[in-house]
């Protein structure tokens, strides 16, 4: 693994230590550029439905189209990252996103687009998700030292609300006002064919699975991977809290907040773009300070209670009377959010066995999407229910008992002591 030693009398910040290595600092060049595409894509192909004449009906369709190619292949895909070398994964990925963008962006400027083709490139994009993190996850213990993930997953958490929530979508807005759709899709297309070209020059690195010979199939991998989910306490009792955060917060924090803005607060889309730029700056700074330290002595225990008690700004949200609180709001949830990620993602890839990373990733991944559709459906139905200030207090309160019950249950505090990380 090929390192670059800094000056003598000079020591690299602790963030930037995964920069170091060679291989590292490649992948994070094809991680920007694909994320960049990302945030670009996003926007290009919402105005992209718009400039066909749709609405927002036929926008749900196109993004339920892309829910349901991510969640469908899910679990499978933590099966493949365990028996591919991931960078074949990666790469395959990559190349499917960029021809699925590029085909989208000549359709556009060629005014040959219509909806079933965005549905259908959305649920291929979708799909390709659901490889991808997997893949990623068992991939970086391969490509750096494990003092340096807690980094690594720092500098990550940084780059997706800077890159993909911010810069990206901004320079979409910025084409698609000053020319159109299609000339953003071939930005997002562009950049999505040099982060393929980036990743190209990362080293393959070789499954680190032991195999006795004997052929397994997809079943008994993923029954293997539950069976090490179900007996692992730390484990089970996160993803656990995970979904019950999920299936509080998510309904909220996506559809609820615009009316809130708007109709208890008289604000308007800006003020909404302003709780959206918050809550990105807050995973950001979250992540960067994260990054900056040392992984906490009692990481199981700060890492719940940072989810759970990280919820409350939704009860401010719901007592708020001005737009400035909510903004507030927002920027302590992203902290509070992103922080722990990063703890998170770097426990997975310390303490799963390798040849099991990829299949408990996914596992992850499935939990994390899985039951946001539901949140977001049946919010709006609940708010008219309770209220909309009671949906935000049980948002904010019931991921603070659900850590204290997961921490408790699952003794995650002795756990952490007998595994020090």
């Amino acid at each position: 693994m090929t390192e670059v030693q800094a000056p003598p009398g000079r020591r690299l910040p602790r963030a930037l230590h995964p920069f170091r290595h060679a291989a590292y600092r490649r992948l994070a060049v094809a991680l920007v550029l694909a994320t960049f595409a990302g945030g670009v894509w996003t926007v290009g192909l919402v105005w992209e439905v718009i400039r066909i004449g749709g609405g927002p009906g036929q926008l749900s369709v196109v993004a339920t189209a892309s829910a349901v190619g991510v969640i469908l292949p899910a679990l499978v895909g933590g099966v493949v990252a365990d028996r591919v070398p991931q960078k074949l994964i990666l790469l395959g990925v990559a190349t499917l996103e960029m021809l699925c963008m590029g085909t989208v962006a000549l359709l556009s400027v060629s005014d040959l687009t219509v909806l079933w083709q965005l549905g259908a490139v959305g649920f291929l994009i979708g799909a390709a998700m659901a490889f991808y993190y997997p893949a990623y996850s068992a991939w970086l213990p391969a490509l750096v030292p494990e003092e340096d993930l807690l980094q690594v997953n720092g500098f990550e958490g940084m780059i997706r609300p800077t890159i993909g929530q911010a810069v990206g979508p901004a320079v979409a807005g910025a084409v698609v006002g000053a020319a159109s759709p299609g000339a953003a899709l071939s930005i997002a297309a562009i950049s999505s064919l040099a982060g393929l070209l980036a990743l190209t020059t990362v080293p393959l690195t070789p499954v680190r699975r032991e195999s006795d010979g004997t052929p397994s199939t997809v079943l008994h991998d993923l029954r293997e991977g539950f069976a090490y989910m179900w007996r692992t306490p730390w484990l089970l009792a996160t993803l656990l809290f995970a979904s019950v955060m999920v299936f509080v917060m998510m309904g909220p924090l996506e559809v609820l907040v615009p009316f809130l803005i708007k109709d208890r607060l008289g604000g308007g889309p800006g003020d909404h773009a302003k709780v959206l730029a918050a809550f990105g700056v807050g995973g950001a700074i979250g992540s960067l300070i994260m990054a900056s330290r040392r992984m906490p002595r009692r990481y199981l225990t700060w890492m719940n209670l940072m989810w759970g008690l990280g919820a409350l700004p939704f009860v401010v949200m719901g007592f708020a009377t001005e737009i400035w609180q909510v903004v507030a709001s927002a920027f302590v949830l992203g902290v509070l959010f992103s922080a722990p990620m990063v703890i998170w993602g770097t426990l997975l890839q310390r303490r799963v066995p390798p040849h099991l990373l990829g299949r408990v990733a996914s596992l992850d991944f499935f939990v994390s999407i899985s039951l946001m559709p539901v949140s977001m459906a049946l919010s709006g139905p609940v708010s008219e229910a309770i209220g909309l200030r009671t949906t935000f207090l049980i948002a904010g309160i019931v991921p603070a008992i659900a850590a204290a019950v997961a921490i408790v249950a699952a003794r995650l505090p002795e756990d952490e002591i007998a595994h020090p990380l």
